[in-house]
């Protein structure tokens, strides 16, 4: 039996705990979230959820930034611009349909993130940083003649982040009331036609 490395060990223990961590967030929303609990429900002392992370607020950061890493794949593949966009649109809510915990819980947590000054700032960086994203793809498909030039960056990415994030949502609230893919592609045809 091959031997795993401490930083393969380290992985799978980091990976567990942010596991257990979400589950506990999708059960009953941040409030359940102890290092103790998050470590009996990974089979783990509150000891290893400290040394991993040192505080609850670590551990939640660790928790966002985990479940947003990757949740539309093959994005990072296109190249900047309006193609990039439309792309990030439609597998986002394509991915909803297929989210498990992790993702589950940073919806949760943006939501909670409203009333909460532990979430708050947390998710004002993270919303920060995904409309960033679409005011470079905006900014590069203008300058590439696919965006017309009246379009104001910033204020289309509030307004893409915003059908996202609650089109999400509202698939997580009522799944039967919205077909994740479906609402993608029409969301992908509206936004080329709007930006074009």
């Amino acid at each position: 039996m091959e031997r795993r490395t401490q930083q393969e060990r380290r992985e799978t223990t980091e990976r567990a705990l942010l596991t257990a961590a979400a589950d506990l967030v999708v059960e009953t929303g941040l409030r359940s979230v102890t290092l103790a609990e998050v470590g009996r429900r990974a089979g783990y002392s509150r000891g290893i959820v400290t040394h991993h992370f040192g505080s609850k607020q670590a551990l939640v950061s660790a928790l966002v930034r985990a479940s947003q890493a990757g949740f539309v794949p093959g994005v990072d593949e296109v190249a900047p611009g309006l193609e990039r966009l439309l792309v990030l649109v439609e597998r986002y809510l394509g991915a909803v349909g297929r989210i498990g915990s992790l993702s589950r819980a940073f919806l949760v947590l943006w939501a909670e993130s409203v009333a909460s000054p532990e979430l708050g700032p947390l998710f004002r960086e993270r919303d920060e940083l995904f409309r960033a994203d679409i005011v470079a793809d905006l900014e590069a498909g203008r300058a590439a003649g696919d965006v017309r030039s009246d379009v104001d960056p910033p204020v289309v990415a509030a307004i893409v982040v915003a059908e996202l994030r609650g089109l999400a949502l509202q698939y997580l609230v009522a799944p039967d009331s919205i077909d994740p893919a479906t609402a993608g592609r029409a969301l992908r045809a509206h936004w080329q036609a709007v930006l074009s």
